[in-house]
């Protein structure tokens, strides 16, 4: 926004390319010139009506001169009022008001001018019908001035605006979508601009909602997207299940139409910035239908009870403190050796739930002595094992210290949860454990035996439960964040294989299948999820760079950069010779893998972390081996051991 002198400098600077939206107001003394212009004029306008009228104007002194009283005695009340004061495309009833009151001020002087005249000299100095209507002329003319001034800036603003927001279309002809169009045309801070509606119907070509056009899903499968005049659609993710959102995505990456996400109509209409229009995410896209979590089942696992989290500054662990915190416990402890990753889920949690008891230890789960006194200390209710090394490549190069806190770590807080009474302990292990191919997968299979096997041992209460999922969108070193940095770092996307598949789940999803395990097992399971169906990577890749808006292998490329050691095609979530139970909730089932003696595999991990003190790598992967006989190294160093 400008004001006459930043105009004149880009003038007379030879940018003579400037907006009527952009000058942000005249100097008073011009709107004042503008009004004495027009005040002149509609004296000269009542003449004409007089004259019109067969009425001659009385001879006493000079028209001139009639019209410099007029007019001065006006200008002398516009200034009493300061009409001229405001900025006339934001005038408002006060300024109108202003206007009527200078000019009803200006009869009355006159009219008394006229008495005195009369009783005076006899005669009158204006004809009174003169003064009258050039009362209501002047007043009208000043008012019409100003309202077209007002709406001459509104449509060019609404112009300017609609140039440089982007055409939608609305999906869907429902009460909500109806609601959400109404609540984006209503809100001029939006950049997007709904001009029709679409639908999978075919029987609405006429009809119009809310003035706008409703167009089928075959009229934009047979139109192009320029024909149409659009540049994108707003959809409901909510009004969707996953088949039709898949069905509609393709379609609209296929036309090259940006896709946003509509949040509620409330928040819409609120205002609330941080919860506006956003670009669909492959998150949505991969979404599920999450879990039925029994909450009375888990409330009471939780209420007013001290609850144990380890890797609890972790993707998984810290959305379990969240989950958690919600059912009012007395105590969450929340274990992580990694400082900054501590510190910031610290900072969260005491701001989302100032009324939850939070404490924060900075302990190695494979430092036992570190452990115990808080198990003495707290005597937990419920312990959520999370804490472990999950990234393969790294593991697979540094399995001394997986076997140090996947193996150990999982071992001593096992022990001791069954030493203090816990009355259930959770792991949290991977579908890599599953005839695993990498060191990392071997040492949470490992963890497994080891948790599974304390169930039956004497004197042990405690319940012994293990869930057991594939990758979790999002979370610290997954494949999404890392395309999503590609993307904006302008590409390639890096994929290590063109036929690599994975299985998929959310954060919240994968942890509220641990605490729905965590209320239903009886002790010794292995829960595993109805992970849906696995997810090809270089789809996904694909679908990324497309809902970013650009095109794959054009604007941006994929680079095979080939399998990494110890990764494998495809993730399995049950063994070969696994059989499964069913349980009450459709999505969950148990996995009846084999197990071992507990003094069989407590004398294997005596072995294999005593080794991992100090022999080399390749000697404590050949007793991980032993341990995990299903253990099958691929694109490894240790395929020599098989």
């Amino acid at each position: 926004m400008m004001n006459v002198s930043d105009l004149r400098k880009r003038v007379y600077a030879g940018d003579n390319m400037i907006s009527l939206t952009d000058i942000r107001y005249l100097p008073r003394w011009v709107i004042l010139m503008l009004d004495i212009l027009i005040l002149v004029i509609s004296f000269a306008l009542s003449y004409v009506i007089l004259d019109n009228l067969g009425v001659a104007p009385l001879q006493t002194i000079p028209q001139s001169w009639k019209c410099v009283l007029v007019v001065g005695v006006n200008v002398g009340f516009m200034f009493a009022f300061r009409t001229f004061a405001g900025i006339i495309r934001h005038s408002t009833f006060v300024d109108i008001f202003k206007l009527l009151l200078a000019g009803v001020c200006t009869l009355m002087v006159l009219v008394a001018v006229n008495v005195v005249s009369s009783l005076t000299y006899g005669t009158r100095l204006i004809r009174m019908p003169v003064l009258f209507i050039y009362f209501t002329v002047s007043f009208l003319s000043l008012f019409l001035f100003r309202l077209v001034v007002k709406e001459f800036f509104q449509i060019a603003g609404e112009l300017r605006r609609s140039t440089r927001r982007k055409r939608i279309l609305v999906l869907g002809i429902t009460q909500q979508s109806i609601a959400i169009a109404r609540a984006v045309l209503d809100n001029p801070q939006l950049p997007y601009q709904v001009v029709g509606f679409l639908t999978q119907r075919s029987d609405s070509r006429n009809a119009k909602l809310l003035g706008k056009p409703i167009i089928s899903r075959r009229r934009l499968e047979n139109t192009g997207k320029d024909r149409l005049g659009i540049q994108g659609v707003l959809l409901i993710r909510e009004a969707l299940d996953k088949e039709e959102m898949n069905s509609w995505v393709n379609l609209f990456l296929e036309k090259d139409l940006q896709i946003f996400k509509a949040p509620s109509v409330q928040k819409l209409r609120s205002g609330d910035m941080n919860a506006q229009i956003k670009n669909l995410q492959i998150e949505d896209l991969l979404n599920r239908k999450p879990i039925k979590i029994e909450n009375d089942e888990v409330k009471r696992r939780h209420f007013e009870k001290n609850i144990l989290v380890t890797g609890g500054a972790g993707s998984i662990g810290s959305e379990i403190v969240r989950q958690v915190a919600q059912f009012s416990p007395s105590l969450v402890v929340v274990l992580d050796q990694a400082e900054t990753p501590l510190y910031e889920i610290e900072l969260e949690v005491r701001e989302k739930f100032p009324h939850i008891n939070f404490r924060f230890a900075m302990v190695d789960v494979a430092n036992y002595s570190r452990l115990e006194p808080l198990f003495d200390k707290y005597r937990f209710s419920m312990v959520y094992h999370a804490a472990a090394y999950k990234h393969v490549p790294l593991v697979e190069d540094n399995p001394q210290e997986a076997i140090f806190t996947n193996i150990l770590g999982s071992k001593n807080v096992a022990c001791l949860s069954s030493k203090y009474n816990v009355n259930r302990f959770v792991m949290i292990s991977t579908d890599k454990a599953v005839n695993p191919t990498n060191v990392m997968g071997a040492t949470k299979r490992a963890a497994e035996l080891f948790v599974q096997s304390l169930q039956n041992l004497e004197g042990n209460t405690t319940k012994f439960i293990t869930t057991r999922f594939g990758n979790v969108l999002g979370s610290n070193g997954s494949v999404i964040p890392l395309f999503k940095r590609q993307i904006e770092a302008g590409g390639p996307l890096t994929i290590t294989h063109p036929d690599i598949v994975r299985y998929f789940m959310t954060i919240p999803e994968a942890c509220e299948l641990v605490l729905q395990a965590g209320t239903m097992g009886a002790g010794g399971e292995v829960f595993v999820f109805d992970m849906g169906q696995p997810v090809k990577i270089v789809d996904l890749a694909r679908r990324m760079i497309k809902l970013s808006g650009f095109e794959p292998g054009v604007d941006m490329k994929i680079v095979y950069t080939g399998l990494r050691p110890g990764e494998k095609l495809y993730e399995e979530l049950l063994s070969d010779n696994t059989k499964t139970l069913p349980t009450h909730n459709e999505k969950i089932m148990i996995s009846k893998d084999p197990t071992m003696s507990y003094a069989e595999i407590d004398e294997l991990v005596t072995r294999i972390v005593e080794a991992a003190s100090g022999a080399a790598k390749v000697e404590v992967v050949k007793i991980l081996k032993k341990i995990v006989p299903e253990f099958k190294s691929n694109n490894s160093v240790y395929e020599m051991l098989d």
